[in-house]
């Protein structure tokens, strides 16, 4: 691409990406540039172990992709990205060898809960016949949040929501099982689980189990992200890798530059021409818990106890309904927990393409205070050895980040924050700043397009494709955003 471009993205993560595209779509020349020397954000993958051993950097399972309309337009699986769903989404194994499971069939799932079946069966059974409306209002950009046919279903997913998952589990289950099974997918927000909208988080990844699943990618996130970059260059568009921004009068004269960074970075970037107001109210965004990863290579599959949870993609390493809330509590006290809430993943259930023949991949991160430098591998290990007896046995090479270390990696993740900001009712309410379109700034035809915009945190592109359709209409005048282009046929 010669000469300026009609528009510039800053970041090349998935919704920098998602922004490209549809910018693209409507015919604009794009370019992207990227502080990191590889595309993807929170989507590449790495050997970060042994040579052949692919470990996802930041996310693996993509609920939220498989969900998100950005990505059932682009159409993946003519782009070449397979989508594969394991036997069990998710797994939370307890002492004694017992484990509640969360299996693609709400029947399957409420029958193994027992008394507690009826409950799920309750909770769940209606917001799925709505799922999509629900789901697809809360992609929504926040400025088209208006009166539509599918306020009744949203209003009754908001009563059940707005509560802590703790309100939300003692209304309907009474066993251990259930309520933890509900509370491990809404710790996947990073909040302490006693606060307000964690329901909200276990409800929506709790639905996605059973609509659209909890898939990974073949081959590493990676493929989404570079399948993403070439349909940006076969419309013409450019990617700058290792190109690190300080300054946005780098694109003076330049219509429209839209930003897959933090908040903070933009005012930094943007200096004097942010008024102070705006300022002041960035300076108040919190940026919450950061997280300490583990990425291991196996000579053989985690030995859980419960050989149901071998067949899981996802295990909440956490025991009880009070541990599971406890270690969750502990970071964002402050506090190192020592029995905490692992989140991991097995790749390789589903995706022997990971590893060489007999290997295996393995990750777990848990939440720690915001830019702990803490070492957690023993605390780590010791967890999920606790359901896993001769997991250490199974170790040939082990990679550790702790927060610092992943706000490296990724500049978005500020503390080793993940999610761009702490996902609190308020900061999703008014995400990053209190203004009616978020994704405007102060500053003319610029605007943000991360996570830190409307519907925040996931790999779903969304952030970025509604502020993408905000700069067609204000800089170009392009009322009804374009359909993105179809793959070329092969």
């Amino acid at each position: 691409m010669n000469g300026t471009p009609d528009a510039v993205v800053v970041g090349a993560g998935p919704n920098g990406l998602a922004a490209a595209l549809r910018l693209a779509a409507a015919g604009l020349s794009v370019r992207v540039v990227e502080a990191a020397s590889r595309v993807g954000g929170g989507m590449r993958t790495e050997e970060l172990t042994l040579p052949g051993y692919r470990h996802d950097v930041c996310s693996t399972v993509h609920p939220m992709g498989a969900a998100s309309p950005f990505f059932r337009e682009f159409d993946l699986a003519t782009r070449g990205v397979r989508l594969l769903h394991p036997e069990v989404a998710y797994a939370h194994p307890f002492d004694g060898g017992r484990a509640a499971l969360a299996l693609p069939s709400l029947t399957e799932t409420a029958d193994r809960l027992g008394p507690d079946g009826a409950g799920y069966r309750r909770l769940f059974g209606p917001l799925l016949k709505r799922s999509d409306e629900i789901i697809d209002y809360f992609f929504r950009s926040a400025f088209r949040r208006l009166p539509t046919r599918a306020v009744p279903s949203v209003a009754a997913f908001g009563l059940q929501a707005l509560p802590s998952v703790g309100w939300l589990t003692r209304r309907y289950f009474e066993s251990d099982e259930a309520r933890a099974l509900l509370a491990g997918a809404a710790a996947h927000g990073m909040l302490e689980l006693t606060r307000p909208v964690t329901a909200g988080l276990g409800l929506i990844l709790g639905m996605a189990v059973h609509d659209r699943g909890w898939p990974l990618i073949e081959g590493g996130s990676q493929a989404l992200a570079d399948a993403m970059v070439t349909a940006l260059e076969q419309q013409g568009g450019e990617v700058v890798t290792d190109h690190l921004v300080t300054d946005l009068r780098e694109f003076d004269g330049v219509p429209a530059v839209l930003l897959d960074t933090t908040p903070g970075a933009f005012v930094a970037m943007a200096g004097n021409a942010v008024p102070a107001g705006y300022r002041r109210w960035v300076q108040r965004y919190r940026h919450g818990a950061g997280i300490f990863k583990i990425d291991w290579a196996l000579s053989e599959p985690v030995p859980w106890t419960n050989p149901d949870v071998r067949r899981a993609g996802t295990v909440h390493v956490a025991g009880s309904f009070a541990e599971t809330v406890e270690g969750e509590a502990a970071a964002g006290a402050g506090r190192v927990p020592d029995k905490p809430y692992v989140l991991a993943v097995q790749p390789t259930v589903v995706d022997p393409t990971r590893a060489p023949a007999g290997g295996h991949v393995f990750w777990a991160y848990v939440h720690v205070p915001h830019g702990s430098t803490v070492d957690m591998t023993e605390v780590v290990e010791r967890q999920i050895e606790r359901f896993a007896p001769g997991f250490r046995d199974t170790i040939i090479a082990r990679h550790t980040m702790n927060s610092a270390e992943v706000e490296a990696h990724d500049l978005n993740n500020v503390g080793g924050n993940i999610a761009n900001g702490d996902p609190s009712l308020w900061q999703m309410l008014a995400r990053p700043v209190p203004r009616w379109n978020t994704y405007r700034t102060p500053v003319t035809g610029r605007y943000l397009a991360s996570a830190a915009t409307p519907p925040g945190p996931a790999v779903h592109g969304m952030c970025g494709d509604n502020a993408a359709r905000v700069a067609l209409r204000d800089v170009f005048g392009i009322r009804q955003a374009p359909a993105l282009r179809p793959a070329p046929p092969v």
